[in-house]
C-alpha cells in the first residue's frame, strides 16, 4: 500500500480530468473518464454496474488512475499523477450511499448541488473503492 503524496491531494479537491484504465477479458486495456474523490489514502469513483469498466473490475480488481493537472513542469510538460492498485466493489444495491457520492462529485465538477442525471441509475450504482499501491507520474509527487 502507498500513500498518496500531500502534493497531489489538491488533484481531487479541484475537478481534475481522470483516466481509469481497467484490464479486458483479453487482456488489453480499457480506458474511460470518471470523476473521483480522495477518502484518506484510498480514491473513490462511482461507476454504473453494466458499463464495461465495472464488468472488468468485478473479474480483475487491478486498475490505473491517470489525473492530469493544469500545471506545467519546468521542462515544459503537463504535470499528472498515476496511481496504481486494486479496486474493492461495493454495490450494486447501494442507492443512498451511491447518491451522496454523486452529489459530492456533482457539486466540485459541474458546480450544482445534486447529481444531475440520476434517473434510473441509483440501483445499478457501484462504488469503487481504490487501494493506492503504487504513485508515479510527472509533478512535485514523484522525486
Amino acid at each position: 500500500m502507498s500513500t498518496i503524496p500531500d502534493s497531489a491531494h489538491r488533484l481531487f479537491e479541484e475537478p481534475k480530468n481522470v483516466t481509469i484504465v481497467t484490464v479486458d477479458p483479453d487482456g488489453s486495456p480499457q480506458a474511460s473518464l470518471v470523476w473521483a474523490e480522495r477518502d484518506g489514502d484510498d480514491i473513490l469513483i462511482g461507476i454504473q454496474a453494466p458499463h464495461r469498466k465495472t464488468r472488468n473490475l468485478f473479474r480483475d480488481p487491478r486498475v490505473t488512475l491517470v489525473v492530469q493537472d493544469d500545471q506545467v513542469t519546468s521542462r515544459g510538460t503537463t504535470q499528472y499523477l498515476v496511481l496504481r492498485g486494486t479496486a474493492k466493489l461495493e454495490g450494486p444495491g447501494i442507492r443512498r450511499e451511491y447518491k451522496a457520492l454523486m452529489d459530492r462529485e456533482s457539486q466540485r465538477y459541474l458546480g450544482v448541488p445534486e447529481f444531475p442525471f440520476g434517473e434510473g441509475i441509483w440501483d445499478t450504482g457501484v462504488i469503487a473503492r481504490v487501494t493506492v499501491e503504487r504513485v508515479s507520474g510527472e509533478g512535485p509527487w514523484v522525486r
